[in-house]
């Protein structure tokens, strides 16, 4: 198991925001201030303290560090293609590699190369990951995707094409693809002024621990800033129960708790008061007797209200409305009947009305004088009327018509229901409804409470005006007057009453030592609650903090690096080994920083992991002043071909920029090792430095191991367009002259449409590459490559074929003239007059000429002196280093 899926092993038994920070460290090299915050808002939303951003961990996963691949499975890199929507790169294009061997592939600033090496880091899973992939800046906003490539790959031997999309998980296969970057090893200096090396993965450890401890001063911090002041709740403390609940103050207790004393009742709050004043009171038992007599006053109002307000309240008038629509009903049906009586004859306007009953029982009663001998109404017709005192005559037959008509049920009926109504509504518009209240007695509830004295002085109006409304209901049958009820001061008054018979007794209980102290008691509990409801905020915002402050005390526990630590000694244990150090020696050594050796010291500090490189240099000076940038890059180059090589499998290796900030003759050690480890897997070398592709095909050529060349140039369809030729610099004679060649039909055409500037501008830039071009045919052709520029060393046994005459010394002195002639400041500033197209394109092919007749006649040299035989004694030449 690699380092790095061990990692992740470990990670799935740490706490969530341990295993986010720990993708953080894999993700970039350094964390930033809003890491730090992320991180501590996790740590404590870990521990129950809530996040207001929201934030949730994103632990360490398995698509975030490069999957494990079979040491016997062997995967080759055979081209990237299609890629889209990555910066400004055309589409549609394919990147060709060497299955075996070496592939570099050169660009320029601009080029498209930082486009192809980033998305190769996305998909080979390469641990510095922070450049971003940017979509094409130059398309609308909203119409640019997301980045993709495919790659054409062989596992074992067998074609694959995989796809990788940014933003998903890389394709498996594709981690056997180890990218270089400065972060697969780095140095450092530690407290010892030791110069330290960690392998790749293993300093996770220590910077784990690095952000443990910065999140220990960010908690230590926010414990200061939260820290709870508990004095200033110091006045509630004693022996009530508010004291024990502030002496036992801490992170469990409860706002229930807390709300349970701190809220009052309105009667609870009374009660304080009237204890406050009993205690106070001077003679308890006169104050006691005068509020005795009060309340009987008050009791005496309240139970006449309550008298009162029954004779006008709901169930009367319910009753007397229930008579009077009975009587109003029994009414109408006997005036029917009236109106049937007085249809058989020509009676008066109103007879059988009520008037008319009226008069006819009052006959009744004088008939009993008048005619004493008689039975009203049968008096006959021979006797005087009782009314009219007239003979009756026919009138004595009416008489009984009209006792009949009395007699008849409906009348009756009416009759009795007049009788029920009248013997409830004549009481109660009889009744008197004062309620007797003096001004002694309003005095003393307007003194206690000015709201109900002036309700009761309200309600005795009210009673007689309700009074005087149902009357006229009675009468008009208009109930919706008096449908809502008065409200009646009663039950407040009796309330009253009340408070002054249990005040009173509150004060005789005060006259009494021993009652007096249960008193004393009761007044602490409740004037302690009454306190604590004053500061209840304060306190709940205290146990808020003490709460908080336990949670942080937590989060303390949980950044200890004491199991970083072991797993760091752990992980140690396993990757430190002699070969490591043998490897990283030998790694060393080959780069030019053989003063380095490894020591197999190992120890823990921290969570950090240690193999000490020591320098032997006194101790007063510092690591950091002797190795410069380039050795550290060397270092970093090193330690990644030892645990490449170390790993087991043959997977391939890739470059981005290996020699950036390296001198010349480091460059060289670099691109010989390289060619070095081509031999035995793939190696793909990204670089904008054409010196040190000179090296890398140099090298090896020398070692033997194929290599392809090409560039990344822009074109029309976009930049990172594939070209299997180099630029003019990094071509060999015969190709410069090609590319002349093809530069002065552009410069024919400009002539022919009578571009002068521009045609200008190209002529004197042909010269210029023509006399490049010179140069390395005498380089390459006439000296046979004994002494190349990009070469360090010369090549003695070349010269078996080298021959220098005067014709060879003036063709060249004249070429070169000629084009110094005109790639200089003068031509460019228009001092001189250029060459027209022919003439160019005939300087062009006398170099071609000159080229191909040195070449034959180089060849031809060198067999002539290998078949002759050496002076004797002499030895062979061997190449001589530069």
């Amino acid at each position: 198991m690699s380092i790095l899926q061990e990692i992740l092993a470990w990670t799935q038994g740490l706490p969530a925001w341990q295993s986010d920070a720990v993708a953080r460290l894999l993700a970039k090299q350094t964390l930033t201030m809003d890491d730090n915050e992320d991180l501590f808002a996790l740590l404590k939303l870990a521990h129950g303290i809530p996040d207001p951003k929201g934030r949730q961990p994103k632990p360490l996963t398995a698509d975030q560090i490069p999957a494990p691949v079979a040491v016997a499975t062997h995967i080759e890199l055979v081209a990237m293609k299609n890629m889209r929507n990555v910066n400004a790169i055309a589409e549609n294009q394919r990147l060709p590699f060497n299955a075996t061997g070496m592939t570099v592939i050169y660009g320029d600033n601009g080029s498209g190369k930082s486009g192809y090496s980033r998305v190769l880091k996305r998909a080979c899973r390469a641990r510095d990951r922070t450049e971003a992939i940017h979509p094409n800046a130059h398309l609308p906003a909203g119409k640019a995707g997301v980045p993709e490539a495919t790659f054409e790959i062989l596992v074992d031997g067998v074609a694959k094409d995989v796809q990788w999309t940014h933003g998903k998980v890389a394709p498996p296969e594709l981690s056997s693809l180890a990218v270089f970057d400065t972060r697969c090893a780095r140095a450092y200096l530690d407290s010892e002024d030791d110069f330290s090396y960690v392998p790749y993965g293993l300093d996770v450890f220590e910077a784990l621990a690095k952000v443990c401890k910065q999140l220990k001063a960010m908690v230590e911090a926010e414990q200061m800033q939260s820290a709870a002041d508990l004095t200033a709740f110091s006045p509630l403390q004693g022996d009530t129960l508010v004291g024990k609940l502030i002496s036992s103050l801490s992170a469990k207790t409860t706002q229930a708790q807390i709300d349970a004393l701190a809220n009052l009742t309105a009667e609870e709050l009374a009660q304080h008061a009237e204890l406050e004043k009993s205690l106070q009171e001077n003679n308890p038992k006169d104050k006691a007797a005068q509020l005795r007599l009060q309340a009987r006053r008050v009791t005496t109002i309240a139970t006449s209200a309550t008298s009162k307000g029954a004779l006008v309240d709901h169930p009367v008038v319910e009753k007397l409305r229930s008579l009077a629509d009975s009587y109003r009903t029994a009414q109408a049906a006997a005036a029917l009947a009236a109106k049937e009586f007085k249809e058989g004859e020509d009676l008066l306007p109103g007879t059988g009305g009520e008037v008319w009953r009226e008069l006819f029982e009052a006959a009744r009663k004088f008939s009993v004088e008048s005619h004493p001998d008689k039975a009203f109404p049968d008096l006959g017709t021979d006797a005087p009327c009782p009314l009219c005192q007239q003979p009756l005559a026919e009138g004595a037959t009416r008489l009984l018509r009209f006792e009949a008509f009395i007699q008849q049920e409906a009348e009756k009926t009416s009759q009795t229901r007049r009788a029920a109504l009248y013997a409830e509504y004549k009481p109660f518009i009889a009744q008197n409804l004062t309620l007797n209240l003096d001004d002694v007695t309003y005095g003393e509830i307007e003194a206690l409470d000015p709201k109900l004295a002036a309700d009761v002085k309200a309600f005795e109006p009210l009673l007689a005006a309700r009074q005087e409304a149902i009357k006229a209901a009675v009468l008009s049958h208009q109930w919706e007057g008096v449908a809502q009820a008065l409200e009646n001061p009663a039950p407040r008054l009796q309330a009253l009453a009340d408070k002054l018979n249990t005040a009173a007794e509150t004060l005789e209980k005060a006259s009494d030592e021993k009652a007096r102290a249960t008193l004393q008691k009761q007044f602490m509990e409740l004037n302690a609650r009454v306190k604590l409801r004053e500061v209840r905020d304060a306190v709940v915002t205290a146990v808020g903090k003490l709460s908080h402050q336990a949670k942080l005390a937590q989060c303390l526990s949980a950044v200890k690096t004491n199991a970083i630590s072991l797993k760091a000694s752990d992980m140690a244990e396993k990757v430190v080994s002699k070969e490591l150090a043998e490897a990283l020696n030998r790694e060393f050594k080959a780069l030019g920083v053989g003063a380095l050796s490894v020591s197999l010291q190992s120890r823990a500090d921290r969570g950090k992991a240690l193999h000490k490189l020591k320098l032997e240099l006194p101790q007063s000076r510092s690591p950091g002043d002797i190795l410069s940038e380039g050795e550290q890059r060397a270092v970093a180059i090193g330690s990644f071909l030892a645990e490449v090589g170390l790993s087991g499998g043959k997977g391939g290796i890739v470059f981005d920029d290996p020699v950036s900030s390296l001198d010349h003759r480091r460059r060289e050690r670099v691109a010989k090792r390289l060619a070095t480890e081509a031999a035995y897997r793939q190696v793909v070398v990204f670089t904008h430095d054409i010196y040190f592709l000179c090296l890398l095909v140099e090298e090896a050529k020398t070692a033997g191991v194929a290599i392809s060349t090409q560039s990344l140039i822009r074109r029309a369809e976009g930049f990172g367009v594939a070209d299997p030729e180099l630029p003019f610099e990094g071509k060999n004679a015969s190709k410069r002259i090609g590319a002349l060649k093809a530069q002065q039909q552009s410069i024919a055409k400009l002539h022919k449409d009578g571009e002068e500037q521009e045609h200008r501008k190209q002529t004197i830039d042909a010269y210029f590459r023509l006399r490049m071009a010179w140069e390395r045919a005498v380089e390459e052709v006439l000296l046979r490559e004994v002494i190349l520029r990009f070469r360090k060393g010369v090549e003695t046994q070349r010269l078996a074929g080298v021959v220098v005459d005067d014709d060879d010394y003036a063709k060249v002195n004249a070429g070169m003239t000629k084009c110094s002639n005109y790639a200089h400041d003068k031509a460019l500033m228009g001092g001189i007059a250029v060459p027209d197209p022919d003439e160019l394109l005939a300087d062009i092919t006398a170099l071609e000429m000159w080229r191909a007749q040195i070449e034959k006649r180089g060849v031809e040299t060198a067999k002539k002196r290998k078949a002759a035989p050496t002076v004797s004694g002499a030895p062979a030449v061997a190449a001589t280093p530069g």
